[in-house]
């Protein structure tokens, strides 16, 4: 009867562990026991990604200026123009505004030019440019009204603010319709003191009267300031509504906004689609300027308010941000268009659907990289990160470097694109320098250009692509990268410098036109024909350490021709200081475009621009009158194929000079889950996320597929433990009994 007892107490611990078990496991189909969400999540229309150690610092359209920002700043904020999702060469198209505007050009009577009328004789370009009608601003408390009218939240009564820090704690929202004011208040905003905007010197050396408007804000400023004391953060409105503003920016009604450009300058079309010039209401500007809202950090940097598809719900500094979808957002089409084999990759499947068609993204707090691309592997994250173009590329190197990886890749689903973004890497030649730049007579120019194009010939940058960039690259042959117009695709827009053609494809020219070159320079066998002393060549770096894989590939490719190569490494500061002052011989560089027209990367050569001179972005410091009179003609110049050919002759310019060994364009590849579509990866588009999509059912029958638990270890586990437990019981239970009937013997 005892025994039975036990055993019943034991099939009845046997009993909750199954359960236990089973619970665990209805619980598992449910959503994965090692999901990092709430039960549930995974089933919504939502795509989950990740930012990198600390949150974004600036959402503040006039400051944001850095990669981790955009995924918000381009998503919640609507510029005016924006670039075509697929199409490449990459295409500006109208968001906020109606239509590309076409500026009208005056001379300096204020007179009407023909659009043909040489850049040089512009004083002026106009630009009336028309926004969509019925824009809406997302719910925000800035635009909340009471009942009587007045604003719900301004002026905030002392104590209304001591248990907000953080924008839903506000109940009250309200909206109101974009209006042309708004981007004259955004332009005015980026001359103020109280904003630091990296654009603003640029918009004040184009647009009439900005300048001076800065000056005169600086002015109101000061005088705000001298009232408070020292340091105060809590400072006065400084209203930008003042009708006097400046003329180079108006609003000429409520959907029509003028801007005015000093002469002619084609590539300010392209700022519009920056963020920098996305609209903002003053009355965001105004409920963020109130006494207490700088310590409870609540500002346009932390909570934004635009037009675009999504607007940001939940921001916990460095744990998680989530957009969700703006009720208010006026839509807008699927593109039905692309560049050749989108439509095989299913890109336009979705031609002329409203957008967008993720309901909310979450962004995840990763630390390290290690969980961040193991949880991408198990599902959790349907792109690692969204403005990140290394995880695709990094992927694809693994799967090139292993079998195993490769196979998990295929049997997952993971889609990994790549394209050749619009940036580069380049090794200059400093053309101040003695040995191998311009020279201080034409016949010594003449001997340094042939040196500068042996050395071009020997370095070769196909391999450099294949062991340094694991091959996810492409090797340039010319300063214009794809996707930009002017850039010739091969065979044809080879450089006949350094290749030459075999079979119809650009090959580099062979050791013996490098070795005959450098003879020709005056240094035969890399000596020199006069000394007898070898050519030693001066490599500046902006690293720590002299020896690298790297550097010694470097040597190597001048030992071809016997050239002797000594590294000059220093720190990142004194790398830069020389460079500044033009004492470096060889340096490598790359640029990463603002936009794309060839005019951002042909400036990186024109002669005004020089680093050493100026302080401009011309590292080489390289001056070619040629090449700076046809840099002056194109920079006037809209697109199209006059525009096109005097690309051309400048690019056969820098050929023939060598100033650069052209290098390479790198490649950004997406790294994207099976059920993510419409995804294309690119770096000059920003806002990816109103095109994407996510099928939610998919995500969660391959989440659970491949985190599905294994209880039967845990089984085994529980069996032996009860195994154990038994004979201890039994033991237990028997000493019990024997100590009972001892007392009792002794009692009685």
């Amino acid at each position: 009867m005892k025994l039975h007892r036990i055993s019943g107490r034991l099939l009845r611990c046997i009993l909750a562990a199954l359960t236990m078990m089973a619970a665990l496991a209805a619980c598992s189909r449910e959503s994965p026991v090692n999901s990092p969400y709430l039960s549930g999540a995974l089933e919504e229309n939502t795509l989950y990604t990740a930012f990198v150690k600390r949150s974004p610092k600036y959402l503040d359209p006039a400051s944001s200026y850095s990669t981790d920002e955009t995924p918000y700043t381009y998503n919640i904020y609507e510029p005016l123009y924006g670039y075509h999702y697929l199409k490449r060469p990459y295409e500006l198209v109208p968001r906020a505004a109606s239509e590309i505007a076409h500026p009208v050009y005056l001379d300096a009577q204020g007179r009407p030019l023909p659009d043909d009328t040489p850049g040089e004789r512009i004083a002026e370009s106009v630009y009336d440019i028309t926004l969509r009608p019925g824009i809406r601003y997302q719910p925000h408390p800035a635009f909340a009204r009471k009942p009587d009218g007045g604003y719900a939240y301004y002026p905030l009564a002392p104590g209304e603010l001591d248990d907000k820090f953080y924008l839903p704690d506000f109940p009250l929202t309200g909206s109101r319709e974009l209006t042309a004011d708004d981007y004259v208040y955004a332009f005015r905003r980026l001359a103020s003191p109280r904003v630091v905007s990296p654009i603003y010197s640029l918009m004040a050396e184009h647009i009439v009267g900005m300048q001076q408007y800065g000056e005169r804000l600086r002015e109101r400023d000061r005088a705000q300031r001298q009232a408070l004391p020292a340091g105060a953060r809590d400072l006065p409105w400084l209203d930008l509504r003042e009708p006097e503003g400046f003329d180079g920016v108006q609003a000429l009604d409520s959907r029509t906004l003028r801007i005015r450009i000093k002469g002619k300058y084609p590539q300010f079309k392209y700022w519009l689609a920056m963020t920098f010039t996305a609209p903002i209401p003053w009355e965001a500007d105004r409920f963020y300027s109130q006494p207490g809202m700088a310590e409870h950090d609540l500002s346009l940097n932390t909570w934004p308010v635009g037009t675009g598809p999504y607007m940001l719900v939940e921001s916990r500094p460095n744990w998680r941000h989530v957009l969700a979808r703006n009720p208010n957002f006026h839509g807008e089409a699927y593109p039905c268009e692309g560049e050749p084999g989108d439509r095989q990759a299913g890109l336009l499947a979705d031609c002329g659907k409203p957008t967008p068609f993720i309901d909310r993204v979450v962004f995840s707090v990763e630390k390290e990289a290690l969980p961040l691309n193991g949880k991408f592997l198990q599902g959790y994250y349907d792109v690692p990160q969204v403005e990140r173009g290394e995880y695709g590329v990094s992927m694809l190197v693994a799967a090139g470097d292993s079998q195993e990886k490769a196979a998990l890749y295929r049997e997952r689903g993971i889609r990994l694109p790549t394209t050749v973004e619009t940036s580069n890497w380049y090794m200059g030649f400093n053309w101040l320098d003695p040995v191998v730049g311009k020279g201080d007579t034409p016949e010594q120019a003449e001997r340094n250009r042939k040196l500068r194009q042996a050395i071009s010939i020997v370095f070769d940058w196909e391999e450099y692509i294949n062991i340094f960039e694991n091959g996810q690259a492409a090797a340039a042959h010319g300063p214009v990268p794809p996707g930009v117009l002017g850039y010739q695709p091969l065979p044809e827009g080879y450089n006949p410098v350094t290749y030459q053609l075999a079979d119809g494809k650009p090959v580099r020219k062979p050791l013996d036109a490098a070795r005959e070159l450098l003879a020709q320079a005056g240094y035969p066998g890399g000596r020199n024909a006069q000394t007898g002393a070898p050519l030693v060549l001066y490599y500046d770096a902006m690293s720590g350490a002299g020896a690298s894989p790297q550097f010694d590939w470097m040597r190597r490719q001048l030992a071809k021709i016997g050239i002797q190569m000594d590294v000059r490494s220093t720190d990142y500061n004194r790398f830069q200081d020389k460079m500044r002052r033009g004492t470096a011989q060889l340096f490598f560089w790359g640029w990463n475009a603002d936009y794309p027209d060839a005019e951002n990367f042909l400036f990186l050569l024109y002669g005004p621009n020089a680093k050493a001179k100026s302080g401009g972005e011309n590292a080489a410091n390289y001056e070619n009158p040629e090449y700076d009179r046809l840099f002056e003609q194109m920079k006037f110049l809209d697109d199209g194929p006059e525009k096109a050919a005097i690309i051309a002759r400048m690019v056969d310019v820098v050929r023939r000079d060598a100033v650069w060994m052209f290098g390479y364009f790198p490649m950004s590849g997406g790294a994207y889950q099976q059920w993510v579509g419409n995804a294309k990866p690119t770096q000059m588009v920003r806002n990816t996320l109103q095109y994407m999509k996510v099928d939610p059912a998919l995500r969660l029958r391959k989440t659970d597929e491949w985190n599905r638990p294994r209880w039967w270890p845990l089984g085994i586990v529980l069996l032996l433990i009860l195994l154990a437990i038994i004979p201890s019981y039994i033991t237990l239970k028997r000493r019990e009994r024997q100590t009972a009937f001892g007392a009792r013997e002794r009692q009685s």
